[in-house]
């Protein structure tokens, strides 16, 4: 199967809606499991590993969520298909550096996908826009209950689900939500945030997770502990803590608007300014531009834009996409230059920013950003 027809169009995984949106890009619950009869993946060799794929992925195909699903090994793909998945957060960095023995199966509407082989024999998402923590658990509970009446999961009655590493061990959940923070930034209150958080047992990581930077202003904050507490618990502080992460982005940007109105209007308009006129940009500055000028959409700073046009662009300049957009391999020298083309030539019809906000977005722009 074609990994570029099948998967959404950029357009409209950009213009999916959910709660809280304004602030919580995506939420996203992942379970690890393995099974009992295979060794872990990072001990087992590649024989091991592809009689594993082959026990799980027909199990895996044959649940009603995943009907008409895209399923397939990592050694069929391209290097350039798995860092599309990558950016679209639809498996991680590690699975895209595996091969034989490895594969991945996807839901038409891209809510699941299931990783098979990664650290664990199985790491299993469900994904949502907005702020759907709890729908995210309900439906990769259901899930995981429909596959685990098909295979056999290492399990112990004193620790729960056995995985690889021992921080997964016990109900092996992962909450998360990517957050899109820049108003804690520029009030230089991220790091008391971020500090206040960890104190929570909860974790802070950048936008491709552990061990990367925070680019366009983007968090990813999960809980850390999945030993010794039921997964009902671990979903109800992450929702708690996002709301009180939520009111204090608010308020920052409230406070930033009110009492230096010109340094707000000052960073939206030079992003702006220069994402509309560069030549040549990095992958890394257009993410930190267009996270101001998405701020700027969001306080009325841009009345005919909505969101969803600078979350379409976000994607879209990211290297991989805009090596599919451009149809061949590109050099780093390239990519920036065909990036600033891209963003110029999407930018034309959008007027720069209004010195005063003038309230919510009441307007909009088509898929082509034009009126």
């Amino acid at each position: 199967m074609d990994l570029d027809k099948f998967l959404i169009s950029v357009a409209d995984s950009a213009h999916r809606k959910g709660p809280q949106d304004h602030i919580v890009m995506s939420s996203r619950v992942r379970l690890a499991r393995n099974i009992k009869d295979g060794a872990f993946p990072g001990w087992a060799k590649k024989p091991e590993r592809v009689r594993v794929l082959e026990v799980i992925r027909p199990a895996i195909e044959q649940l009603p969520e995943m009907k008409e699903a895209f399923s397939d090994t990592m050694d069929n793909l391209t290097q350039l298909d798995k860092q599309i998945l990558v950016e679209r957060h639809l498996i991680s960095r590690e699975h895209a550096a595996r091969s034989a023995g490895s594969g991945v199966v996807i839901n038409p509407e891209e809510t699941f996908c299931v990783m098979i082989n990664e650290e664990d024999h199985l790491r299993m998402q469900s994904l949502r826009p907005g702020l759907q923590i709890r729908q995210a658990w309900q439906a990769i509970d259901k899930l995981d209950s429909d596959l685990e009446s098909r295979l056999s999961y290492a399990y112990s009655n004193q620790l729960g689900y056995l995985t690889a590493c021992p921080t997964n061990l016990g109900t092996g959940i992962r909450v998360s939500a990517m957050l899109h923070l820049p108003g804690l930034v520029l009030a230089e209150q991220i790091n008391p945030i971020i500090q206040s958080v960890n104190k929570l047992g909860l974790a802070v990581r950048g936008l491709y997770g552990e061990g990367t930077e925070a680019l366009g202003n983007v968090f990813q904050v999960s809980n850390q502990m999945t030993l010794g507490e039921p997964e009902t618990v671990i979903v109800e502080r992450l929702e708690k803590v996002l709301a009180q992460i939520i009111e204090h982005e608010e308020n920052a940007r409230a406070s930033l608007l009110e009492k230096k109105p010109k340094t707000i209007h000052n960073h939206i308009g030079r992003a702006y300014g220069v994402l509309a006129n560069a030549h040549v940009i990095s992958s890394k500055e257009t993410m930190n531009l267009l996270s101001l000028m998405r701020l700027g959409v969001e306080l009325g700073m841009f009345p005919t834009l909505h969101s969803s046009f600078v979350d379409e662009l976000f994607l879209l300049t990211q290297p991989a996409h805009l090596q599919k957009v451009y149809s061949g391999k590109l050099s780093a020298e390239e990519r920036d230059l065909l990036r600033a083309d891209m963003l110029r030539e999407r930018l034309k019809p959008v007027s720069r920013p209004i010195a005063k906000p003038s309230g919510p977005p009441s307007g909009g722009m088509d898929k082509a950003g034009k009126p």
